[in-house]
C-alpha cells in the first residue's frame, strides 16, 4: 500500500496568504509541517497573521508581492528559493471581487484590475513557479479558480472571464509539464464566508445572503477550512494522479 505523505518539510509558496482562504491554506501547511511563504500586499494584518502561522512552524516568512507584477513575482519566487533552496507547492489565490456591473456599463479600469489580478497574476506566478520546478523536474501548483471558473454570472463579467481562464491554464499546463514531475489542478470553491464576501456587501446584507446560500443545494456558505483541507489533498501525494483538475468545493451549486 501506498502512504499519503504530509507536507513536513515542504516549501510552500501561497499568494493571498494574509487573510481568507490564503491564510487558512497557510495555517494548515504549517501545522503539517511545511516552511510557508507567504506573498501578499502589505497590510495592518501582517504581523498577527505571521505570528499565528510561526506558532506552527517558526520558519514561516512573509515577502510582499503584487501578483500583477511581473518582476515582482519572479523575485519572490527567487527569493523563496534562496532562503529555502527549493520550491515545492505553490497555491495561486491571490484575488480581487471588483465592482459589480453589466459588462456594457463596465468600465475599463473595473475590467483591467480585475484581469490584471484574478487572470494574469496567474499567469505571472505560473511562468516563474513552473521554470524553477522544471529545473528540479518536481513540483505541485493549485490555482484557486471558482464556481464562477464554470459557470456565468450576472454583473461579475471580469470575475467570470478570469476565473475561466485560471481553469484553461491549469489544465493547459497540467498537459505541458505532465512527464515532468509537476502537477496543476485547480479549486473550485463555492461562495465562502470570507473578507472578499464581506467587503462585497454580501455578508452584511441579510437578504442578499439568503439569496445566495440558496443557490446551494445544501444551503449554506462554505467554510474556508473546508477549502484548506481540499487544499492538502491535492498539495500531497494522496492527490498523485490528479493533474488538470478543477474540484468543486462548492456544496452542490455546479450540480444543478
Amino acid at each position: 500500500m501506498k502512504s499519503i505523505s504530509n507536507l513536513n518539510g515542504k516549501n510552500v509558496f501561497i499568494t493571498g496568504g494574509l487573510s481568507g482562504i490564503g491564510k487558512k491554506c497557510a495555517l494548515y501547511a504549517a501545522r503539517d509541517g511545511a516552511n510557508v511563504i507567504v506573498a501578499d500586499l502589505d497590510s495592518p494584518a501582517k504581523d498577527a497573521t505571521m505570528a499565528e502561522i510561526k506558532k506552527w512552524n517558526a520558519k514561516a516568512i512573509f515577502i510582499h508581492c503584487d501578483v500583477s507584477n511581473f518582476n515582482e513575482v519572479e523575485s519572490a519566487i527567487a527569493e523563496t528559493v534562496n532562503v529555502f533552496g527549493s520550491f515545492d507547492v505553490a497555491l495561486n489565490n491571490a484575488g480581487i471581487g471588483g465592482e459589480s456591473s453589466r459588462i456594457g456599463d463596465m468600465t475599463e479600469k473595473a475590467w483591467q484590475d480585475v484581469i490584471a489580478v484574478n487572470l494574469n497574476g496567474v499567469f505571472n506566478c505560473m511562468k516563474h513557479e513552473l521554470y524553477q520546478m522544471s529545473k528540479q523536474k518536481s513540483g505541485v501548483i493549485i490555482n484557486m479558480s471558482s464556481i464562477l471558473g464554470k459557470v456565468g454570472f450576472a454583473n461579475a463579467g471580469h470575475y467570470v472571464a478570469a476565473k475561466h481562464g485560471v481553469i484553461g491554464l491549469t489544465q493547459t499546463a497540467a498537459m505541458e509539464y505532465a512527464l515532468e514531475g509537476i502537477r496543476i489542478n485547480a479549486i473550485c470553491p463555492g461562495f465562502v464566508s470570507t473578507p472578499l464576501l464581506e467587503s462585497g456587501g454580501i455578508s452584511q446584507n441579510a437578504e442578499v445572503k439568503t439569496m445566495i446560500e440558496n443557490l446551494h443545494p445544501m444551503k449554506r456558505f462554505g467554510d474556508d477550512d473546508e477549502i484548506a483541507n481540499v487544499f492538502l489533498f491535492l498539495a500531497t501525494e494522496g492527490s498523485s494522479f490528479m493533474t488538470g483538475t478543477a474540484v468543486e468545493v462548492d456544496g452542490g451549486y455546479l450540480a444543478q
